[in-house]
């Protein structure tokens, strides 16, 4: 697992358990879980970037996931599903703004399917990419016309 991805999985816990508990989890104890897990400072800013982000904007994210997601009301979602698409809103929606080097929307999609399809169901990643991708171009991010997710990478070239 790349590393970026290995901190976003641990943004995911972290969120998953903030939307689980009734009581507040003291930070000391969200940091050291963070810490304990990816052993790496870049990583761990990274990680706490993307939960503090999503928790800082989490009434505009559900916001935009609720009038994105056709159907679905925000609570009777999957949690898994929930807290993957308030991570990939926060990085669509808000990451471009404070990051020097934002991820590109492709990246941040197909990061969230992957979060989706190992934390969900069967169908978890088709919806995630379904809402991700409304989202992204709601926010001028993509043009219609894309679809990131499915998009096949390029060719790989043979090493001669």
């Amino acid at each position: 697992m790349m590393r970026r991805s290995r901190a976003r999985e641990v943004a995911l816990q972290l969120l998953f358990q903030h939307d689980l508990n009734k009581v507040p989890v003291p930070r000391a104890e969200i940091e050291q879980f963070a810490r304990e897990r990816l052993r790496n400072p870049q990583l761990i800013r990274f990680c706490l970037a993307l939960y503090d982000g999503v928790l800082t904007h989490l009434q505009e994210i559900d916001r935009h996931i609720s009038l994105t997601a056709d159907n679905w009301r925000l609570s009777r979602m999957l949690s898994a599903d929930r807290n993957v698409l308030r991570l990939g809103s926060y990085e669509l929606l808000f990451d471009k703004a404070t990051a020097t080097d934002p991820t590109p929307v492709p990246v941040i999609i197909n990061e969230a399917v992957e979060l989706a399809r190992r934390f969900g169901t069967a169908d978890s990643s088709a919806f995630v990419n379904g809402v991700l991708d409304k989202i992204a171009q709601s926010a001028g991010r993509t043009s219609p016309s894309e679809d990131f997710s499915t998009q096949a990478p390029p060719p790989s070239t043979p090493v001669t």
